[in-house]
This record gives C-alpha cells, sequence and structure tokens, in this order.
C-alpha cells in the first residue's frame, strides 16, 4: 500500500519497503518492537498492525511479545511516543519563540514521514482522560508550560498558550495531509483536484480558487500561522523588572 507524503506543495507517493513475513529472530527490546510496529503501521496502515503481524516482522513468536506491550491498545501508544519523542523542546532557551517554531517545524516532519500515525496523536487522546495519557505524550505540555513560565507567563497563561498551540499544529497538519492532487500530470489547475466535478453555481468560489489550491506550500503556510501565533503572544509577553 502506499501512502502520501508532501513537502513544499507538492504531493509525493512514497512507497515503504516491504517487511519480510518471517526474517530471522530479532533481539528484542521495547525499542526494536515499537520500530518494528511502526514500520508495518507506515506501510499498511493501523489495521494493519497486530501482534501475528507483528512476530513475523520480528521472527518471533507473538506471545513473546506481550513482555513489551499488553495489547495493541498499548503498542499504539508506545508508539506514538516513540514518533513523538522525535519532537522536543527546550525549557531553558530564553527564546522561547524559536523554541515553539522548531518543535511545530519537527511535528510536521513527523506528520508527513508518519502520516498514518497522525490520528494516533491527534484524535486518539480524546477518548482518554489526562492523567492516563502515555508520559511521552505529555511531555511536550510539561515542557512547553516550563518554557513559557521560565519567559515570564504565568502556569495558568502558558497553559492557554500551548492549547493554542497545539491546535495550529493538529489543524496544520490535518489540513496538509488532505491537500491531495487528485491529477497530478493535469496541467488545468481544475481539473487536477477535480473541483470541476462541482456544480458552477452552488461552488463558485471554491473553484475559483483551484490556482491557489495547488499551489499550496504546506511549510509557508505553517509558518505564517506561527507568525500570527506568536506576534499575538509577543503584544502579551510579560515585561521583566
Amino acid at each position: 500500500m502506499h501512502h502520501l507524503a508532501r513537502g513544499c506543495g507538492r504531493t509525493v507517493i512514497r512507497v515503504p519497503a516491504a517487511i519480510p513475513e518471517d526474517r530471522p529472530p530479532t533481539s528484542l527490546t521495547r525499542e526494536t518492537v515499537l520500530n518494528a510496529a511502526l514500520e508495518i503501521i507506515d506501510r499498511d496502515g493501523i489495521d494493519g498492525l497486530t501482534m501475528r503481524r507483528l512476530g513475523q516482522a520480528l521472527g518471533r513468536d507473538p506471545m513473546a511479545l506481550y513482555r513489551y506491550a499488553a495489547n495493541k491498545s498499548a503498542l499504539l501508544d508506545g508508539v506514538v511516543e516513540l514518533v513523538m519523542g522525535q519532537a522536543r523542546l527546550d525549557p531553558a532557551d530564553p527564546d522561547w519563540a524559536r523554541q515553539l517554531r522548531t518543535f511545530a517545524r519537527d511535528f510536521r516532519a513527523i506528520a508527513l514521514t508518519h502520516p498514518h500515525v497522525v490520528p494516533l496523536i491527534v484524535t486518539r487522546p480524546l477518548a482518554t482522560p489526562l492523567a492516563l495519557r502515555p508520559l511521552g505524550t505529555l511531555r511536550p505540555l510539561e515542557d512547553t508550560i516550563d518554557l513559557l513560565m521560565r519567559a515570564g507567563f504565568s502556569d495558568v497563561e502558558a497553559l492557554h498558550v500551548y492549547r493554542s498551540f497545539q491546535g495550529l499544529l493538529f489543524g496544520h497538519v490535518l489540513n496538509e495531509l488532505q491537500e491531495l492532487v487528485e491529477n497530478p500530470e493535469e496541467t488545468d489547475d481544475l481539473l487536477r483536484l477535480g473541483l470541476h466535478r462541482l456544480p458552477v453555481k452552488e461552488f463558485p468560489l471554491l473553484r475559483g480558487l483551484a490556482t491557489a489550491l495547488t499551489s499550496y506550500d504546506g511549510a509557508a503556510e505553517l509558518e505564517e500561522g506561527l507568525d500570527i501565533l506568536i506576534d499575538g503572544l509577543r503584544s502579551k509577553e510579560p515585561v521583566s523588572g
């Protein structure tokens, strides 16, 4: 199964490398188990991951995997922690805006590299109380509050900032991942997006935006959103002394 990734407004079809169904036994650690699970998800999506398939990929009896994850739900939580560990904030950096930008760019890169994991990051936590979520998924929240409190924001203000920041990131990656070009070889923008199927009288504005939609630049769109958020925060930034 192919999956789509995107960079600088262009849709790229990535064909993941095939995973041998019966590879030689791998030395098991939690990290190797989670990386193998992520490899399967990247290739076949969340539904393609089963303990049996994971055991085959690792050359092990599936029962041996329950030492590292009690069930598939715990396995998915571990994958999210693994992926989110690739984006970190440094609370000790006095340039809080730089830290937010760096984290946002890293988060976007993660989403484009592992698009099948995005639903786990964005929607899965909604069904789990905050304190029961995997600790690794709470690290960005803790670090962001720490970062902003060091900059002079109160704890409650820092929490509000995090919620706005998280909303920007989640909304952006969901939008970017759905910006698919239907017929990339077509030269007419209306036809490339398939917007010619929309009734002219009902969707004149959307059809008229075909060129703007096909020239979507995900990196630039994220930077613009960050500019708006950070400029707004700077206007409220506490004055030291």
